[in-house]
């Protein structure tokens, strides 16, 4: 019964012990002081188990596999501490080249705004990098396992870094430079391994600098957040800008397939005009002054030409003919002068009178008289202008008396 005792209060020491070792509770010289107390506390224990051991040897009957259990499980928990210390050297190691690795993300945080266009690919890596850096801060407390999944991380994180840095090209030399700054952090880290392997007395000096790393991880997780934002905005912003673009090359396509339209259009209505014949004349009367009147209706020969595009006016007769079938415009005007006298005209399509104009001047001044009317020609057909008997008209320089007339349209 009390060997039994004795071993159990053997594996109560050491599980304590190793309970204490993982809590990470006690730091600096008081975990000096305490881990060495404990220390010679189980080396005491131990030596009292095998004093009772020597002493009860006699009276009980233990087997020797149990005391070299005991021996084993001793060492286990001396080697399983020295591991714990180790564990602890590695994640402060680890740590400290995250927060290197942090500082170059931050590094070409700051140059986003000449990477805007490739946001693209960043986004991808920032993703990864948020996922990473959670999977850092629930897991940095964690045990072996979790040292061995930071290194795995910190590899991927290190590999993203590169391929960044490669595609950075202006960031070159400053990457670079990063780069060497980085070894001399390596090689410090190895000194200060060393110095804490040398002397435990660094250990406090170490947490303080492993919690000035957990503020900066901290603070580089706010500033990640704000990345993170940031790259939300800008695909937001991305966004609006591409249905605004996809608009505007709607409208521009519509625009192109209206202007491609109007440009046949165009280039049809030149055709068209370029086939379509042009016809216009006008043409004053005389400069002699009176004409008229006369005992028979005469025709009246405007021989003043003003225009006479086509040239289906004649000057010599008069007569206008109509060169194509279409519908066409007339107008005239004529003026008397002489008091007590009749003055007017005629029109004439072919040899139908459609309308006569006239007045009766009173003694009161100039008397004119004007129309105009639209006609539909054959080809052919004949338009002039007459003088009734018994009726005078005056004309000089001034162009009192003016016959005027155009294609409307081809039929």
């Amino acid at each position: 019964m009390r060997s039994a005792a004795v071993f159990l209060a053997l594996l109560l020491c050491l599980q304590w012990t190793w309970a204490q070792g993982e809590s990470g509770e006690v730091t600096g010289t008081d975990a000096e002081t305490e881990g060495g107390n404990r220390q010679e506390e189980v080396h005491f224990e131990i030596q009292g188990v095998g004093a009772a051991h020597d002493q009860s040897s006699s009276q009980t009957n233990i087997s020797p596999d149990i005391w070299a259990e005991l021996k084993e499980l001793r060492d286990m928990a001396i080697e399983q501490k020295v591991e714990l210390r180790n564990s602890k050297s590695k994640i402060e190691k680890l740590e400290q080249e995250n927060a290197a690795t942090q500082a170059r993300l931050t590094a070409s945080e700051s140059k986003n705004a000449v990477l805007e266009s490739r946001v693209n690919t960043s986004e991808n890596l920032v993703a990864e990098l948020r996922r990473e850096n959670m999977v850092l801060e629930t897991r940095m407390s964690s045990s072996e396992n979790e040292v061995a999944e930071l290194k795995r991380q910190n590899a991927d994180l290190l590999a993203r870094v590169t391929a960044s840095e490669n595609k950075i090209t202006v960031l070159e030399t400053r990457m670079s430079s990063s780069e060497n700054e980085v070894a001399e952090l390596k090689r410090e880290n190895a000194d200060l391994l060393a110095r804490v392997t040398a002397s435990e007395n660094k250990i406090t000096d170490l947490l303080a600098r492993v919690t000035t790393c957990e503020n900066k991880i901290t603070v580089l997780e706010t500033r990640m957040s704000s990345s993170e934002n940031e790259v939300a905005e800008l695909k937001r912003e991305n966004a609006d800008l591409l249905a605004r673009v996809t608009a505007s090359e709607n409208k521009i396509t519509v625009l192109e397939t209206r202007m491609s339209s109007s440009e046949n259009e165009v280039a049809e209505l030149k055709r068209e005009n370029a086939d379509r014949p042009k016809v216009a004349f006008s043409a004053g009367l005389t400069n002699a002054g009176p004409v008229g009147p006369f005992d028979t209706e005469i025709t009246l020969k405007f021989s003043k030409v003003f225009t006479n595009i086509g040239q289906a006016y004649s000057p010599t007769t008069g007569i206008f003919t109509a060169p194509v079938r279409g519908v066409y415009y007339f107008r005239f005007t004529v003026l008397g002068i002489c008091p007590s006298a009749w003055i007017g005209a005629y029109l004439y399509h072919n040899e139908k009178k459609m309308t006569r104009n006239y007045d009766y001047n009173d003694e009161h001044g100039h008397v004119s008289v004007s129309n105009a009317l639209i006609l539909q020609l054959e080809k052919g057909d004949v338009v002039y202008m007459a003088l009734p008997s018994g009726h005078g008209i005056f004309d000089d320089s001034n162009n009192y008396n003016i016959f005027s007339g155009f294609l409307l349209f081809a039929l």
